[in-house]
C-alpha cells in the first residue's frame, strides 16, 4: 500500500500513490518479480489523523506486505495499527519524528532534520540574521531546533522563531515580521512576535544580507505571495527554504527566474532532478504513465516513493520463492540486508539504532542532504558559500548529534 493526502486544503502528495501504481504496472510489464505480480493499494489519508488511521487498517486487513513511499503528518495513528499487524513502514516521507523512532520503520532520507540541519549549515556563511516562518503545530515545534543546530555548526546565531497557521490563505503579518527580522542587525531587540535574537552577532554576519526561511509544506507557496507583496520594502532580504515546501513546479507557477525565489538556497534529501541518476525512474514514468500530470519527477514525494519501491524491490527479490509475507519482509530488512539505490541515496540499511539513536532518531540511517539553488528560474545543484561545509551531498549526521531537541 501506499497512502498520501490528496484534495485537502493542506499538504497534498498525489503523485506518491500515482507513482507506486506506475511502478507496479513496469514491474508488472516484466514478468512481477520471481513470477509474482505486484499488486499497489492506494489510500487518501485526507490530512487528518482519522483518515491515517483508517488507512493503517485497510492494509491490515487487504494483507499488505508493506505500506512503502507514503506520506502522512500523524505518526502516532499510523504506526500503531501497522506495529500491531506487523506490517513494516518503508520509505515514509520523513514528515515527523515518529518515523525514525519505530522499529517498523525504515525510512530512505533524513526528512526534516537533514534538511533543516543542512540548510543552517549553508546559511550561516551566507545569511546575516535568518527568520524561521514555520507551522504553529507539534511537528513544526521541533524545526527550530533543527535549523539552528547547523547554524550553530556555522557560529551563527539562532534563527528567528515565527508561528504560522498551517491551512491559512493569507500571511501578511508573519512576512512583514520575518522580513522585518531578517533586515535588522542581530544586535538589535527582537521583532515583536520572534524569538531568537541574540544581544551581540558573531563577527561579520551584519554585513551579510537577511535570510527568511518558510518550511511550511504545501503553505509555503501561499506565504510566498504575502512575502512578495511586502518583499520590496526590504530589498536586502533573501529566501531560502527545503524541497517538499518547494520544488521546481512551484518555481515555474511562482514566476520562475521573474519569481520569489530566484538565488533561493533550497536543500533537498537527493541528487536535482536533472542528475542522469534519476533515468530509471523517469524511463518508467515516461512508459507506464505519460501523460499522468500527478507525477512530477522532480517533486520529492514522487522521488521518494521511487526509492522505498526500489527497497521493497530488493527485499522480495532476497526473499525469492520462499513466502511473501509482512513477516518475511520485516526479517529480511532487520537481517542486515543493503539496498543500493544507484547512487541517489548511500547504500540503505537498517542496523537496530543509528548513530542518532541518542538524538532519539534511532531509525534515521542517511542524513545526506543536496543544496540547490534557483537560477534562472531552475532549481540547480549550488556552488555552497564559503565555510559552509555542505558540498554537493553531504552527510549531516554529525550536525544532528548537536541538536537540541528537548
Amino acid at each position: 500500500m501506499t497512502w498520501a493526502p490528496q484534495d485537502t486544503d493542506a499538504t497534498n502528495k498525489p503523485g506518491m500513490p500515482a507513482m507506486a501504481r506506475a511502478y507496479g504496472k513496469w514491474i508488472n510489464s516484466r514478468g512481477g518479480i520471481h513470477g509474482r505480480r505486484l499488486e499497489i493499494l492506494t489510500c487518501n489519508d485526507h490530512n487528518d489523523s482519522v483518515g491515517a488511521a483508517r488507512c493503517a487498517r485497510r492494509a491490515a486487513t487487504e494483507g499488505a506486505v508493506a505500506v512503502v513511499g507514503s506520506y502522512s503528518q500523524f505518526g502516532d495513528s499510523f504506526l500503531a495499527p501497522l506495529e500491531s499487524a506487523g506490517i513494516p513502514y518503508i520509505g515514509g516521507y520523513g514528515v515527523t519524528n515518529d518515523e525514525f523512532t519505530g522499529t517498523m520503520s525504515y525510512p530512505v532520507n533524513g526528512g526534516q532534520p537533514a534538511l533543516l540541519a543542512g540548510l543552517g549549515r549553508a546559511l550561516a556563511a551566507a545569511c546575516g540574521p535568518v527568520s524561521l516562518v514555520r507551522p504553529d503545530s507539534i511537528a513544526g515545534d521541533q524545526l527550530p531546533a533543527l535549523l539552528d543546530s547547523g547554524l550553530k555548526a556555522g557560529g551563527h546565531a539562532p534563527a528567528g522563531d515565527q508561528l504560522a497557521a498551517e491551512n491559512a490563505t493569507e500571511y501578511g503579518d508573519q512576512a512583514e515580521q520575518a522580513l522585518r527580522y531578517a533586515s535588522q542587525g542581530t544586535d538589535k531587540a527582537p521583532v515583536k512576535g520572534l524569538t531568537g535574537a541574540t544581544a551581540t552577532a558573531p563577527a561579520g554576519q551584519q554585513a551579510r544580507k537577511g535570510c527568511v526561511v518558510p518550511a511550511l509544506g504545501d503553505r509555503t507557496d501561499t506565504f510566498m505571495d504575502s512575502f512578495r507583496r511586502t518583499r520590496d520594502a526590504y530589498p536586502s532580504v533573501r529566501t531560502a527554504t527545503v524541497l517538499g515546501s518547494v520544488d521546481q513546479s512551484v518555481i515555474n507557477a511562482t514566476g520562475g527566474a521573474s519569481g520569489p525565489y530566484e538565488g533561493a538556497y533550497i536543500t533537498g534529501w537527493y541528487p536535482p532532478a536533472s542528475d542522469r541518476r534519476w533515468k530509471p525512474m523517469k524511463r518508467v514514468i515516461d512508459e507506464e504513465a505519460f501523460g499522468d500530470n500527478r507525477i512530477d519527477p522532480a517533486d520529492a514525494g514522487v522521488q521518494t516513493t521511487w526509492i522505498a519501491y526500489t527497497v521493497l524491490r530488493a527485499a522480495l527479490e532476497k526473499i525469492g520463492a520462499g513466502e511473501v509475507s509482512a513477516d518475511t519482509v520485516r526479517r529480511t530488512l532487520d537481517g542486515g540486508l543493503k539496498v543500493s539505490t544507484g547512487g541517489l541515496t548511500p547504500t540503505l540499511r537498517w542496523p537496530y539504532a543509528s548513530r542518532l539513536a541518542a538524538l532519539g532518531l534511532p531509525r534515521l540511517v542517511n542524513a545526506d542532504v543536496s543544496l540547490q539553488v534557483v537560477r534562472g528560474g531552475e532549481l540547480v545543484e549550488a556552488e555552497p558559500a564559503r565555510g559552509s561545509g555542505i558540498d554537493g551531498i553531504t552527510d549531516m549526521t554529525s550536525t544532528l548529534e548537536n541538536a537540541d531537541l528537548d
